[in-house]
């Protein structure tokens, strides 16, 4: 399946608030998965597999690394998780394992947009909001309205955003050790 997100990330130490927020907006609470997304070397793009109790899935996709919101062109296949193994051998032993990154995640939606509050071992506590357009309806400008509208309610600084994955930052931490 192939979509659009319009999406953003940012560091966060208050998931409590934004948590009454998403109460308040009667957001569908999913659970709080643990997941492990194995990153692949690529030529172009990112490659992972996410392995959960809630979510798994091969996702690729292309976005620029900016901060703010930024449009990400993804690709999604569900995986059965009886298969994610065998699945990760495989592309392992082909294109090579570039970071793994481990995380508790809650998932929270209301209409067409996702929120993730994470805690990603190694880096800290995040947020991140998607605007999902799955059949390419909505718009572009809309669902850079969506992100924008909740940046605001849950009191995003820019000075809080990231403009990498955290596969980056955890890249990025580990060549600094080394210096």
């Amino acid at each position: 399946m192939s979509h659009i997100n319009i999406e953003i990330k940012a560091k966060s130490t208050n998931h409590v608030h934004i948590r009454e927020i998403l109460k308040s907006l009667n957001a569908e609470f999913k659970g709080i998965d643990h997941q492990i997304d194995t990153y692949f070397k690529t030529s172009q793009g990112r490659l992972k597999l996410r392995q959960g109790n809630i979510e798994n899935s091969l996702i690729g996709y292309k976005r620029e690394n900016q901060e703010g919101p930024k449009q990400s062109d993804v690709f999604l296949y569900n995986v059965d998780p009886k298969e994610r193994t065998k699945l990760k051998e495989a592309l392992a032993s082909t294109l090579g394992i570039l970071v793994e990154v481990d995380k508790k995640r809650e998932i929270y939606f209301v209409d067409n947009v996702k929120f993730h509050l994470d805690n990603v071992e190694g880096l800290g506590t995040f947020v991140e909001i998607e605007a999902i357009d799955k059949d390419l309806t909505i718009g572009k400008e809309n669902l850079l309205s969506q992100c924008k509208k909740y940046m605001e309610l849950f009191d995003i600084k820019d000075s809080d955003l990231i403009s990498v994955s955290y596969s980056d930052l955890l890249l990025e931490k580990a060549l600094s050790k080394r210096k």
